[in-house]
């Protein structure tokens, strides 16, 4: 016997009263998300016809590769670049098309007005290699030798300054360089 206060009804809100069995209950406040209709994810774009791209690869190179441009490319840009002055957005939609930044046109404006070819090409990055000159290998060698001299005289030096601590500290008089001359 059910009493007065007693009903079988499980939900508190309205809209889980009149939620299906088998639908999960929700309480008045929570949001969900619209049903979708059946199928897996990405089958629309199948049935569309487009094929679904592969996701782009998230691994970062361990060092990042600088692109190098040649001559003809640079020279071929900046044809193009010149043609599409006149329409409003046409460079910009090459700059996108290539990957390339706006002062790479400037740069390659600039060596083309030198009129330096050579400037078009790559240059290599870093520092000048030394030159193989024998005159400079002979000074590295004597300059090396230099230095240890240096340091085997300083050896030297401090073992006679020893030696004279020692003769003095026993009492033994020493003869030095100008009273071997003079005596």
């Amino acid at each position: 016997m059910q009493g007065i206060g007693d009903s079988k009804d499980t939900g508190s809100t309205p809209e889980a009263r009149t939620a299906s069995p088998g639908a999960p209950e929700r309480s008045g406040g929570e949001r969900s998300e619209p049903q979708r209709s059946g199928g897996a994810p990405g089958t629309a774009r199948a049935e569309a016809g487009l094929a679904a791209a592969p996701p782009p690869d998230p691994e970062v190179s361990e060092k990042p590769v600088r692109r190098q441009f040649t001559a003809k490319y640079k020279l071929r840009i900046l044809e193009e670049a010149d043609a599409c002055r006149d329409e409003p957005g046409g460079i910009g939609r090459l700059l996108r098309r290539e990957g390339l930044h706006s002062s790479h046109l400037s740069n390659w404006r600039q060596l083309r007005k030198k009129g330096s070819l050579r400037g078009l090409a790559p240059k290599k990055r870093g520092r000048k290699g030394k030159r193989n000159d024998p005159t400079t290998r002979k000074v590295a060698k004597l300059e090396k030798e230099n230095r240890r001299l240096k340091k085997k005289l300083e050896q030297a030096e401090l073992i006679i300054d020893v030696q004279k601590k020692v003769a003095a500290l026993l009492g033994i008089p020493l003869k030095t360089p100008e009273s071997d001359e003079n005596g």
